[in-house]
């Protein structure tokens, strides 16, 4: 039994593109689709999402290099918050009860979905993985359950996060879209909702980041790859600067020159970028017709929650600001813990600064404009820094692998969630 709940959580759920895909075939199948429909929607559905990884793949190692070379160039050493660092040791550690637990938690998102007037169902399939085993090591490290207490604990858990996390952003993901039938799940959750209701007040929403007026000299900037591009290629030559491009030649871009290195690392992002936008409108343009044959038949008016790069081409200015107030906001998070000594130093991490924060600042500039793509996520960077470091001492084992989980819900929600369990422990 077990090994079929692995198969099922490890290699199927877990799995977006293959998750998604059996959504796609399903709603296809209960809408009576022609055969060549059914095969073509779900195909592109899975290819969507794997250019989406793909894309996300490639910006993800082109950003690695920054953050090595800006650490460098700070003279720090200390814990980068990445989920995939994390993963194996938490796989290790909690992964058996973490899979039950996913796959509990998601049949009690059905049933509330089904009896509540929250009709949103979770399909980010590897952020529920990362959440599934983040409760199970809090419940087991500060709570000491095992057994069936941990089983039905963490289920009911993870299926109220699973419902109502997605009911949270849902407003704000119909102003961002126009009423698309989605809403975002992911583990940014917190700074997506937070910016957006920050944005209210110190911005508008008519001067949105994508309105900005330039001469025509600079119009290029409001095609987005290009506009990713430079700004990419001025922060990677700005971080070689700061290090020295000796350094950088020796320990990070080996037989590049550093400049054309820093080049071809920004142009490599903005490419990553432009991929992830492409897969998104593929997948969107298949799993959204194709779910609503499940929500017709099974929960009438069931919005699916999926992952963050969905709202990316909505505001690609946006995007870009959020990125870097939040990762501005890291580093100033990572100098207050130096200053108040805190036992762990959590570095700026750019995967997260990108993810979590460019989706933040779509979230803030969707009520304040500019203004609110840019202090939102700001103010959740230096949270994120403090929050997660804090966080590290309650996750049981996997406090000395030297990785922790690195997006804002884990530092916010996930840190109160832990302190209220050790109150009961």
């Amino acid at each position: 039994m077990m090994t079929l709940i692995n198969f099922i959580v490890f290699q199927l759920l877990s799995q977006p593109a293959i998750l998604l895909g059996i959504v796609a075939l399903i709603g296809l199948l209960l809408q009576k689709r022609p055969i060549n429909q059914i095969i073509m929607g779900t195909l592109k559905t899975i290819i969507g999402v794997l250019i989406i990884g793909g894309g996300a793949g490639i910006v993800g190692n082109s950003l690695a290099p920054l953050g090595d070379i800006l650490n460098a160039g700070l003279g720090i050493k200390g814990i980068i918050p990445t989920n995939e660092a994390v993963l194996p040791f938490a796989i290790a550690h909690f992964g058996s009860m973490g899979a039950l637990i996913m796959v509990g938690g998601f049949i009690t998102n059905i049933i509330l979905a089904k009896i509540t007037k929250f009709k949103f169902i979770y399909l980010t399939g590897h952020i529920m993985l990362y959440v599934s085993l983040f409760v199970t090591a809090i419940y087991m490290s500060l709570a000491h359950l095992t057994g069936i207490p941990l089983f039905i604990a963490g289920s009911i858990t993870m299926g109220i996060y699973f419902t109502f996390m997605p009911a949270l952003l849902n407003p704000y993901t119909q102003k961002i879209t126009g009423g698309e039938d989605f809403t975002i799940g992911h583990t940014g959750d917190v700074g997506y909702w937070f910016s957006a209701w920050l944005g209210k007040y110190i911005g508008n929403p008519e001067h949105s980041a994508e309105k900005f007026k330039l001469p025509k000299s600079l119009g290029f900037f409001r095609d987005s790859t290009a506009s990713m591009a430079v700004t990419m290629v001025i922060i990677f030559l700005a971080a070689v600067l700061i290090t020295g491009p000796q350094y950088v030649q020796e320990h990070i871009s080996k037989d590049s020159n550093p400049f054309i290195f820093a080049f071809m690392q920004g142009l490599t992002f903005a490419g990553g970028v432009t991929i992830v936008l492409a897969g998104v409108r593929m997948m969107l343009s298949e799993i959204i017709p194709a779910f609503s044959g499940i929500s017709d038949k099974f929960i009438p008016g069931a919005i699916p929650a999926i992952d963050c790069p969905a709202v990316f081409p909505y505001a690609p200015t946006a995007l870009i600001f959020g990125f870097v107030a939040m990762f501005i906001g890291m580093i100033i998070g990572m100098f207050i813990q130096f200053g108040t000594g805190a036992a762990y130093i959590i570095l700026p991490g750019i995967v997260p600064a990108f993810f979590a924060g460019g989706t933040a600042g779509i979230f803030g500039n969707s009520t304040g404009g500019w203004k609110g793509a840019i202090v939102g996520p700001f103010i959740i960077g230096v949270i994120l820094a403090i929050g997660t470091g804090l966080l590290i001492p309650s996750t049981g084992a996997l406090a000395d692998t030297g990785s922790t989980f690195g997006d804002p819900f884990y530092a916010t929600v996930g840190l109160i969630f832990a302190k209220i369990v050790a109150l009961f422990s």
